[in-house]
Formats: structure tokens, C-alpha cells, sequence
């Protein structure tokens, strides 16, 4: 078949589900079609998605896209997963997971990882040998809040010492979805990343570092074999084109993790270019040529889908969830005080809301530390606050404010990505379900005085970025033609007006941090604490 009449599919495998995309082979999308997934948070900072759900989520919204019919199947021709980062599915030898997997919400590995990273003489819990080996080998160093691949594999070495024993392999997200799709056990250089075991200085071999085993403690054996994102990994297996209702001739492409197939799909795939994303989550992020680390605010320079390139991040741990927050524990808590449904306009509502109430929220500033940070600050106790309440706040103060406090937050991770990359970028490229908000998009431009660009189908920058990963893989496309491809719906430009007061508060915004930042470690320093 010519590649180039032929079709791709590509899975978004999110935190709230998979989305299951179908495109030409040149990448642009026919449909798709989105199937949730339940998340399941734990005392002690726990959480955990089941990877049977994603499977059948992901065989349900195949299906249900197929049974469209808008090309024959025949024609599909490959199929690339991205998928949430920074998780661990524990798996056998025959590759059925022994437990829940871990995602990177969960913190419970923080006290096994800070263990690991001691020794004297040591510099901010890090062990001076062990921290420069690190910043070496991978640019990087595993963080101390828990969330990190490597930090889920000891927690379940020390607390679940039985499955750690039967482990055949410790697979991210995707490559367990992958593993699902071809029978085999991989990762990719991308990947792997976040365990912190591989050495990254050379990019055309990333390889396990010995050394950053041994001061891990971890097996090379339950680690996965290697390869580029751009690989072939191998064809559907029978059971598992049956189920999703595939040809088995599909190739299945290795596939990279959400931050890297955003990159791509937002249409800033350029060296500098950089792209904002607001989902559950939210990062800024560009391809850089260099490897480098920033310590203090936790961003380095890691591997990227396009080989031989490195994708720097800034990351913070919510951003979209703080409005679901909004929506299922305040206004449409299930209780006695539930008059009215949440619908699937809610969030429609929220801009119109947010629009009436002035910008800055008459002083009132939301933090949306709702499940700790990772950066700029790696703090796993950090919460959420509306500071500045009055009787005169109304619901659309509230909401306005969590846009704002976001983009407050975005603020604080662009100046330290900015000053890490050497430049100032000219505009951002928005992406991600919050992007969808023409609200939202005008605040970012306003708090961070950027350009921001809202891409077409923002939803899909993840999705859409997997499908132009397999068109490289087949040999379609080339990493080049991807800067600009993907079309620019608006473009928002800073308003002067608001300036003055978005960088006030902006500065109370971080002096609310440096104030509350021992409180917070004061109230949370035990699961006693949490709220069950």
C-alpha cells in the first residue's frame, strides 16, 4: 500500500481517558472519538488508574470510531500511542499488571526516593556525588516529592515487596499500551526518562547508566529494552486487532509521552519555539539543542520525539483539574445542596462567568497548588486558597480567579524557562482543553505580556502530535514540516490596561508562597492531615 493514500491511527491515552484519533497519512484528522476513564485518588497521596480501564476505554473508542466507517480499515495503515507521563504499570511475563498502576499525581514514593538521593556531604538533600553523576549522566535528577517514575518503583519495592519480586518489567503508560498492542517489552528514550537510569549525553545511544542503578538499587532486568520514538516496534497481535477491530498488518510505532507529542501537535516543533499547555496539568515547553539543568527549579533539557534533539519543561501539577475542583467539589458536590446537574457546558459557563467579573478579580488571588508542585518548587505539600475573600466576592470573582491563578503560576514557570533557554519567546502556541477558552487564552496573554497563539482543535495538539510521529515513522512527513502545519485559530495580544494590575499581583502571588510555603508543610506533614 503507498503510505501516502494510506491512514493513521493515533491514541491520546490522558489522565481522564483516551482519545482515539483517525488521520490522513499526511496527519490531518478525519474524527475521533474519546472514551473516560475513573482516577482513583488514596490516603497518603496515592493515585492510581487501573490499566484494564485503559485498554477497554481505548478498544471502545476504536470501535466506536471504526464503526463510522469513514475509510476502510484496510487502509489504516499504522498506529501511534502518546500517552500521560511519569506512571508505572508493574507487569509479569506474560505482561499482566500485579497491581493498579501508579500515575504521576501520586507522592507516596517520596520518602524512599529522598532516602536514595542522601549522603554527605550533601546539598538540598541531594547527596554531592550521587547529584553529580546524575547531572552528568541524564542533565537531570529525580525529584524528592515522590512523583517520579523511579520513586513509584521503590515505594512498591518497600511496601509491596511480593509484587517487586514477581515484576518481569516497570513500563510507563505508553509502553504498556504498547505492549498490549504487539506482545512486545520496550520504552522509549523519551520515555524512560524520569526513572533517571539512563544516560542521555549522547542522544543517538541512550543507554542504562550501571552507576545510576546502583544508586537506585534497581535491576536492569525489570527495565525495558530501548528505542527511538520513531521506531517501528512490531505489528498488531492477533487478539489484539481482534479486539480493537484492526487489520493485524497495523505497525505500531513506539510512540512518545504527552509533553513530547504536544510539542509536536501544537505546531512549535522548531529548536525555541515554544508551546503552553493547559490540561489536567499544565507545562510550557520547546526543543533546545543542548543539554543543561536548572537545580533550583527543577527543568532540564531530557530526549525528545525527534531524535538527536532535547525538550526542555517547566511543569505544575494542576491547571484544567483546579476548575473541575470548582465544578465537583464546590458548586456540584453531590449532596443535599445539589439543585441543578453539571453539564458538559459547564465550562462554557465558567468563561461567560469569569468574563463579568473584573480582571484581577478585585484583588482576590487563587493558588492552584491543589496536589502539591513540581515546579518551579518541588513541594509536595503545597494547596490551593482563595486569599483575599470578602462579602463582596461573588461566584464570578472565584472563577475568574482560578484562570488568573494559573496564569500566575504559568508566569512564574515562563521567566525561569525563558531565563534557561538564554531568550524571550515571541508568542506561545496554546494548547490543551483549556486553550479551547477565549477567556483563559486573553488572560495568559495578559499576565505573561506574550502573544498567545490558540491552535486550531486544541484538545488534539496530544493526539495529533502521536499522527505526525507515525507519518515521520512511515516516511510521509519529515520533523521539519512540522513547525507552522498546524493552522492558528486567534491570536491574543497582551492588553496594556491590565498590566499594572496583573504584575501586582503577581508579586503577591509569589509572596504568598514564600509566607505559606512553611504552613503548608506544618498542615500536611501526615497523612492524619488529609481529608478522607
Amino acid at each position: 500500500m503507498n503510505a501516502s493514500q494510506s491512514f493513521l491511527l493515533a491514541i491520546d491515552l490522558g489522565t481522564s481517558g483516551p482519545k482515539v484519533g483517525l488521520f490522513t497519512a499526511q496527519g490531518d484528522l478525519v474524527a475521533y472519538e474519546y472514551q473516560p476513564v475513573p482516577l482513583h485518588l488514596l490516603l497518603g497521596g496515592g493515585a492510581e488508574q487501573a490499566p484494564a480501564d485503559w485498554w477497554q476505554a481505548i478498544c471502545t473508542a476504536t470501535r466506536r470510531l471504526l464503526a463510522q466507517r469513514l475509510v476502510p480499515v484496510e487502509r489504516i495503515l499504522a498506529l501511534c500511542c502518546t500517552s500521560q507521563w511519569s506512571g508505572t504499570v508493574a507487569v509479569d511475563a506474560e505482561g499482566q499488571p500485579l497491581m493498579n498502576a501508579i500515575i504521576w499525581l501520586d507522592t507516596r514514593g517520596a520518602p524512599y526516593i529522598r532516602r536514595a538521593l542522601r549522603g554527605f556531604p550533601e546539598v538540598q538533600g541531594y547527596n554531592l556525588g550521587k547529584l553529580l553523576a546524575w547531572l552528568r549522566l541524564t542533565a537531570g535528577v529525580p525529584g524528592q516529592a515522590g512523583k517520579d517514575s523511579i520513586a513509584h518503583i521503590l515505594y512498591i519495592r518497600h511496601e509491596y515487596a511480593e509484587i517487586y519480586r514477581h515484576t518481569f518489567k516497570f513500563l510507563e503508560p505508553k509502553d504498556y499500551i504498547n505492549l498490549r498492542l504487539t506482545g512486545k517489552f520496550a520504552a522509549s528514550y523519551d520515555s524512560i526518562a524520569l526513572h533517571w537510569v539512563t544516560d542521555n549525553r549522547d542522544l543517538r545511544r541512550v543507554d542504562y547508566s550501571p552507576r545510576l542503578l546502583r544508586l537506585v538499587g534497581l535491576e536492569r532486568e525489570k527495565l525495558p529494552d530501548l528505542k527511538r520514538a520513531v521506531d517501528i516496534l512490531g505489528t498488531l497481535t492477533p487478539q489484539a486487532a481482534e479486539e480493537l477491530g484492526l487489520p493485524p498488518s497495523v505497525q505500531v510505532v513506539m510512540g512518545t509521552p504527552d509533553l513530547q507529542s504536544a510539542a509536536l501537535g501544537s505546531g512549535a516543533a522548531g529548536d525555541f519555539e515554544a508551546h503552553l499547555y493547559i490540561g489536567t496539568s499544565s507545562w510550557i515547553a520547546c526543543h533546545v539543542p543542548f543539554k543543561k539543568t536548572d537545580l533550583l527549579h527543577g527543568i532540564c533539557s531530557l530526549p525528545s520525539a525527534i531524535p538527536n534533539r532535547y525538550l526542555v519543561a517547566d511543569e505544575q501539577e494542576t491547571a484544567g483539574a483546579c476548575l473541575t475542583f470548582l465544578r465537583d467539589n464546590i458548586l456540584f458536590h453531590t449532596d443535599e445542596l445539589l439543585t441543578q446537574a453539571a453539564t458538559s457546558e459547564i465550562y462554557q459557563i465558567f468563561d461567560r462567568m469569569a468574563a463579568r467579573a473584573p480582571a484581577g478579580s478585585g484583588g482576590l488571588i487563587f493558588t492552584p497548588w491543589l496536589y502539591g508542585e513540581r515546579t518551579p518548587v518541588d513541594d509536595r505539600n503545597l494547596r490551593g486558597a482563595w486569599f483575599n475573600l470578602s462579602l463582596r466576592t461573588t461566584r464570578e470573582h472565584l472563577i475568574r480567579a482560578i484562570y488568573e491563578g494559573v496564569a500566575y503560576n504559568t508566569r512564574w514557570l515562563l521567566g525561569y524557562v525563558e531565563k534557561f533557554v538564554g531568550r524571550c519567546f515571541q508568542a506561545l502556541n496554546v494548547v490543551g482543553g483549556g486553550a479551547k477558552s477565549e477567556i483563559w487564552s486573553q488572560i495568559l496573554a495578559d499576565v505573561l505580556e506574550r502573544p498567545i497563539r490558540q491552535v486550531k482543535d486544541p484538545i488534539l495538539a496530544n493526539v495529533r502530535g502521536a499522527a505526525y510521529l507515525a507519518a515521520v515513522a512511515l516516511g510521509v512527513l519529515k520533523f521539519e514540516d512540522l513547525s507552522g502545519r498546524t493552522p492558528i485559530a486567534h491570536t491574543y495580544t497582551p492588553n496594556p490596561d491590565t498590566r499594572p494590575i496583573y504584575r501586582a499581583l503577581f508579586r503577591e502571588f509569589l509572596e504568598i508562597y514564600r509566607r505559606c510555603a512553611p504552613l503548608y508543610a506544618r498542615l500536611n506533614r501526615g497523612p492524619e492531615f488529609e481529608a478522607s
